[in-house]
């Protein structure tokens, strides 16, 4: 049998009421909330897919969860096609590698990035062809002016 706690909000929306209000500290408890549930999904040798923030929810007074694991599955059983929200997608993933346990912890990166600044990563650009090739070519989100050094490594 499946249970499943009422969740309340996700990372994206929680962002847009919070951002400004948040300290340093409270930002580095969410990512860390985040990485401590990736890294029980990698310790049962499987993969998310398809890390954002749309899938990362939060119950008021409690902890940030991931959710929607559709396409999480074991690490040694690929997909056939590429799924997910194109900001977060490793770039060796677009150009059509088999996801593993170091594409999540792009999608990491990107929330990192997300949860700094209070918006998507990449959210002034088309998500197209062209920003995929730039993904794939090393462009990436500019770090956030007063990001604490210790976030930033």
């Amino acid at each position: 049998m499946l249970v499943m706690n009422m969740l309340d909000i996700d990372l994206r929306k929680y962002l847009q009421q919070n951002h400004n209000n948040l300290t340093w500290k409270e930002r580095i408890q969410i990512i860390t909330d985040i990485i401590l549930a990736l890294r029980r999904i990698h310790e049962e040798n499987a993969i998310h897919r398809d890390l954002h923030s749309g899938n990362i929810l939060y119950n008021f007074g409690n902890a940030f969860r991931i959710s929607d694991l559709g396409f999480c599955g074991p690490v040694d059983k690929p997909l056939k096609s590429i799924y997910g929200n194109l900001s977060y997608i490793a770039p060796e993933v677009i150009i059509g590698k088999e996801q593993n346990f170091k594409s999540d912890i792009y999608s990491i990166s990107m929330l990192m990035w997300e949860i700094s600044s209070g918006q998507p990563p990449f959210n002034n650009y088309e998500h197209d062809y062209d920003l995929a090739m730039n993904i794939v070519n090393g462009m990436r989100p500019k770090i956030v002016p007063g990001t604490p050094l210790e976030y930033e490594n």
